[in-house]
């Protein structure tokens, strides 16, 4: 198709531009656009960056040409993301056991009511051309069927034909035409929305992206760049293939190039200025990361040994560092790295202070100053300080007790046994896993443990408990590459017990997800002087407007102000003064306290005032049990740690489960943010589940986790590359008489 014709002259680009858009508007898909010049250009429109061959052209580099985040180099389909949006055909079907005609496919995929639609023509087509019927249900149609209604007919013309249940001649029938498949069309819907809208707008069609997954752009492969960014090497390698490497691997190739002489100086300066950096990561511990990695998928413990590695390259001086619980999610064979680290700060001249529970970083500390004696209303006293003697010798230190030996999380004397019951991985290739095959037997206490980067969270989050998720609720996630989970079906339900949030609002409080606040509620309402008042249990909700929450701060306690340019200012409100309820509702008693009191009280007091309350006693036994004592029963979900929150969740699991059923709890790295002293509180929270009949994995580096497990899977031996295998399983004791295994090395030092 010839599109235009035209003489070289000042604005051509005007007309040029003008073309390629009418060959664009043409085509819409699979263009080609080729310009003929007659009698050739000369040759010196190829210097610098241009190839006469092959038609490509660089401009001059810049530092920004290798950036993702500029719209000039980041590739075109996934504008720098390295991800793009797939149809996963599993979403386009809503009810697998129904027929196509009863509804078996999303509605926007295909609705029976249409008689007389295009998609009612197509159907009916499909079905007389490849010989299957729209009544029988989808699970029992033929593997063919399915990928032929997904993908299309692979070129094949189908013939539109006139279904016989339609009352009118649809415009499509006799216009025979190859079909694509309904994840094409989705897909193609898709980026036409994303065309037509400006960025500025950032419209997405809910109906598709619900069908959508995020998978590796198809177009860069991950590497987020355009190919021609691509196309600059530097010792045969773009900096795509550089930023996958793990940082060892990195190093050494830095260390092999060589340069020209006319830019020697200036790549060795930036050369050794990269060396410097990426050592600094390694020596902290951070050697399995690559450069490539999301941001999102790093922990908050690795992320402060970046920035630590930061402080270290600036060498500045007479500074004060404030760290909080860098060991997080550290092996005990890297966490020596980071006690290094944080001398080497305090060596050139700095002043480092660490809150922290792990016991390596309290020892190795010239001062230790411990805050307690207990948790929050229990606190708030320095205990002691000084050396690591007189915090030893200081009796009413808990973690001197644990220091010396006094206290200490005992070896159980007995492990459980191991039943005939496994779940069993087959072919495990999520991230760096290699092809791994595991059982994992039921019903007892399994830690999974390794080096950072072995691939433990890549097992059980990405695969396990996904691909269990998706058998036990049909969940709309996409579990981590692997072959075969079998066993699903010896467990009734398996369960995250997380450190995300437990609530997204200020009314959103402990009471209210561990169950009791509808109980406190009900009591409240069931008061002679409701009852005369027309109160109901939701009037005395802090979500129900009309309710007895006070209508001016709408039950938040606070009047938040907008300075549009400057941070929000929270103040008390003036009408109810802080308690979220009308004076009316307070008025309102049991024992003479009302809601607001009730919400005021801390776990330890509620479970006194309760205590002729069966059902809310439980609960509250169960919260003080796992060391939640100190926290208010209304105190803000946005205000806990992510510690508390996942005790929260366990309280919830623990006050619920019951005798008979068998379900499968996974715990990432509960001991962050605990004491020695709640650790053991923890363990004998999980030994209680265990004990019910239920199966509890946790993935965890804590020794005396370790070591009170039934039964250990260490992955390694290394991390990143060098990771993804099983190094070691059995009972702690088998663990740990395995020589590759850097967790057994550990652990023969606490058994």
């Amino acid at each position: 198709m010839v599109i235009d014709r035209f003489q070289l002259k000042k604005d051509t680009y005007i007309q040029l531009t003008k073309s390629i858009e009418a060959a664009m508007l043409a085509l819409e898909e699979d263009i080609m656009i080729k310009v003929e010049v007659p009698g050739g250009v000369a040759p010196s429109f190829y210097q610098e960056f241009g190839c006469p061959e092959h038609h490509f052209f660089l401009c001059d580099m810049q530092p920004f040409h290798f950036s993702f985040n500029s719209p000039v180099s980041a590739c075109h389909t996934c504008l720098g993301v390295g991800m793009s949006y797939v149809v996963e055909p599993r979403f386009l079907v809503v009810a697998p056991e129904k027929s196509i005609s009863k509804g078996a496919l999303k509605s926007t995929v295909f609705n029976p009511a249409g008689k007389d639609s295009y998609r009612s023509v197509l159907m009916y087509s499909l079905s007389q051309k490849y010989h299957f019927s729209l009544d029988t249900p989808f699970c029992d149609l033929p593997k063919e069927i399915h990928d032929i209604l997904f993908y299309g007919t692979k070129g094949e013309v189908l013939p539109m034909l006139q279904p016989p249940n339609s009352t009118k001649k649809n415009w499509m029938i006799g216009r025979d035409r190859p079909f694509w498949g309904f994840v094409h069309e989705m897909e193609s819907w898709y980026k036409h929305y994303i065309r037509k809208t400006s960025t500025s707008e950032a419209f997405e069609p809910t109906f598709i992206k619900d069908c959508m997954i995020e998978k590796i752009c198809p177009e860069c492969n991950g590497a987020r760049l355009k190919k021609q960014r691509l196309q600059v090497t530097l010792g045969e390698e773009n900096i795509d293939q550089l930023s996958r490497k793990q940082l060892p691997e990195l190093l050494h190739s830095l260390e092999t190039l060589t340069f020209e002489a006319e830019v020697q100086d200036v790549a060795s300066s930036i050369i050794q200025e990269i060396r410097t950096r990426v050592s600094l990561l390694i020596d902290i511990g951070l050697h399995y990361i690559s450069l490539n990695r999301r941001s999102d998928s790093i922990s908050g413990g690795e992320m402060q040994r970046i920035k630590m590695s930061t402080q270290i390259s600036s060498e500045l001086m007479g500074m004060l560092y404030v760290m909080d619980e860098p060991s997080i999610g550290l092996h005990p064979r890297d966490s020596s790295r980071v006690i290094d680290t944080m001398k080497k700060l305090r060596d050139i001249g700095n002043t480092v202070i660490v809150v922290e529970h792990d016991m390596d970083t309290i020892q190795s500390a010239d001062h230790i100053i411990e805050i307690g004696p207990g948790p929050g209303i229990h606190g708030g006293h320095v205990v002691a300080c000084g050396t690591m003697e007189d915090i030893m010798n200081e009796p009413q230190s808990v973690t001197g007790q644990y220091l010396s030996g006094k206290a200490h999380i005992p070896v159980p004397g007995k492990r459980r046994s191991l039943g005939d019951d496994f779940l069993s991985i087959q072919g495990a290739r999520e991230n760096n896993l290699k092809n791994v095959d595991l059982d994992i037997p039921l019903g007892v206490f399994i830690c999974i443990t390794g080096v950072s980067g072995s691939g433990k969270s890549s097992l059980i989050n990405e695969i396990l408990f996904k691909q269990l998720k998706i058998d036990k609720t049909a969940a709309r996630m996409v579990a981590g590459e692997h072959d075969f989970l079998f066993g699903a079906d010896l467990l009734n339900n398996v369960i995250n017990i997380d450190q995300t949030p437990i609530g997204r609002n200020s009314k959103s409080n402990p009471a209210t997800y561990i169950g009791i606040y509808d109980k406190i509620r009900d009591l409240f309402a069931s008061q002679p002087e409701a009852a005369d008042r027309g109160y109901q249990a939701i009037d005395f909700s802090l979500t129900h407007a009309g309710g007895t929450r006070c209508e001016q701060c709408a039950g938040d306690g606070v009047i938040v102000t907008n300075l549009q340019f400057m941070a929000d200012i929270e103040t008390i409100c003036p009408v109810c003064k802080g308690q979220r309820f009308s004076e009316e509702g307070l008025e309102i008693k049991v024992h003479g306290k009302s809601i607001a009191d009730v919400l005021e009280m801390t776990v330890e007091e509620a479970r006194e005032f309760f205590s002729d309350h069966k059902y809310l006693k439980h609960k509250l036994e169960i919260m003080d049990e796992l060391g939640l004592g100190y926290m208010r029963l209304g105190q803000s979900s946005t205000t806990l740690s992510g510690g508390e929150a996942q005790r929260v969740k366990l309280a919830y699991e623990l006050s619920k489960i019951k005798r008979g059923a068998r379900n499968l709890y996974i715990l990432d790295e509960p001991t962050t943010g605990l004491h020695l002293s709640d650790i053991q509180k923890l363990l004998l929270s999980l030994g209680r589940l265990v004990d019910k009949g239920h199966t509890v994995i946790v993935v965890e580096h804590h020794l005396d986790v370790m070591k009170s497990a039934d039964y250990i899977i260490d992955m390694g031996p290394e991390g990143g590359h060098q990771g993804g295998y099983v190094v070691a399983e059995g009972t702690p004791e088998q663990v740990a008489q395995v020589e590759a295994s850097h967790t057994g090395r550990f652990l023969r030092t606490v058994l």
